[in-house]
């Protein structure tokens, strides 16, 4: 199995500049790429200081840059805010300067926050899904090139890709799937799959394979693609580390629905401040449940978690590090699941 790492700039309030944020996150992600894993993820996002990524290929360039082992991944594009034509030309340029490593995570996107700022009069995050199944297809023989489109979404005559990218024949494509209806377009659009149970534990992780395999047997004549798992991971060595962990992690997702939500205000890109109180009473995203549903524990405990996925038979597992953590915290648990859980897998 691969691991990768999934990692954005965050913040809840405006203590740390972005200046410093993005200096972290570029260490975590150099202690990544000399760790072993294979991939880097990036996503995307708008208007929220919550999760900053404007446009993923720009922080996947200066990674480029600076790594030496790692691919580089999109987890995820939103689809519906990018035009076939721009979003085949502007991956292929990726890929040529990443000579390679570049791969696409896709999504239809989930916080209507953003929609009601880029999604026009036509598109919200629940009929998003349209827009993803017309657009994969389309920048796909945008790189074959001479193509002409006429969609519900997207309309224009014959155009190429310019440049087409360095892969052949282009960039491994990912579908965020979670409906079987998502698994099975992956598979007949020959798109590998991504899948996160959330804030929701190994049920969420069974059923998500369970889908997976049920369009793999309606697809049979189709061969299998990769399936990833994003998962919330936090690797520590005292119970007082893990408690910390969890309520940290239990913070993250309370801001999470609370953008979800999109109920209250927002301010220089940062949503009004959830008290104590308040997300005492969030019983689903409770420490106790992020402690017995996410990747938390010590190096025993997650190596068993982790192979749990790997019986089941995913592929890859990344290690989403996002959650309210400080710096230090996450790169400690990062430190100690490169030392004392990866080798477990070699």
């Amino acid at each position: 199995m691969d691991f990768s790492f999934f990692i954005h700039m965050e913040r809840v309030d405006n203590k740390s500049s972005v200046k410093e944020l993005y200096e972290e996150y570029i260490e975590l992600c150099l202690i990544a790429d000399n760790g072993g894993f294979k991939t880097i993820w990036n996503g995307e996002h708008h208007g929220m200081n919550f999760t900053i990524s404007p446009n993923p290929f720009l922080g996947l360039i200066d990674l480029s840059h600076r790594t030496k082992n790692v691919n580089l991944g999109t987890a995820t594009i939103v689809a519906p805010f990018w035009h076939p034509i721009k979003l085949a030309e502007e991956s292929a340029m990726a890929d040529i300067i990443t000579k390679g490593k570049l791969q696409i995570g896709i999504a239809r996107g989930a916080y209507s926050y953003e929609y009601e700022r880029l999604g026009g009069s036509e598109l919200d995050a629940f009929s998003a899904g349209e827009a993803l199944r017309e657009i994969v297809p389309a920048i796909q023989n945008l790189w074959k090139g001479n193509y002409e489109h006429n969609g519900k979404h997207w309309s224009f005559p014959k155009t190429t890709s310019s440049p087409k990218p360095y892969q052949e024949p282009h960039p491994p494509i990912w579908i965020a799937a979670r409906d079987p209806n998502s698994h099975d377009f992956a598979l007949k659009n020959n798109c590998n799959v991504q899948v996160t149970p959330l804030w929701l534990g190994d049920a969420e992780v069974l059923s998500l394979m369970d889908k997976f395999n049920s369009a793999c047997q309606s697809n049979s004549h189709i061969p299998r693609p990769k399936i990833m798992l994003l998962r919330h991971t936090y690797v520590a060595e005292t119970e007082k580390e893990i408690l910390q962990g969890s309520q940290d992690i239990s913070k993250f997702y309370c801001y999470f629905g609370a953008w979800f939500k999109n109920e209250l205000p927002v301010v220089d890109g940062l949503i009004q401040e959830l008290s104590e109180d308040e997300m005492a009473k969030i019983e689903m995203y409770s420490p106790y449940n992020m402690r017995k549903n996410q990747v938390i524990g010590t190096p025993e405990e997650v190596i068993n978690r982790v192979k749990y996925c790997q019986e089941l038979g995913y592929d890859e597992y990344s290690y989403w590090v996002d959650s309210c953590m400080s710096f230090e915290q996450k790169k400690k648990s990062l430190e100690l699941f490169i030392e004392k859980v990866m080798p477990a897998f070699e």
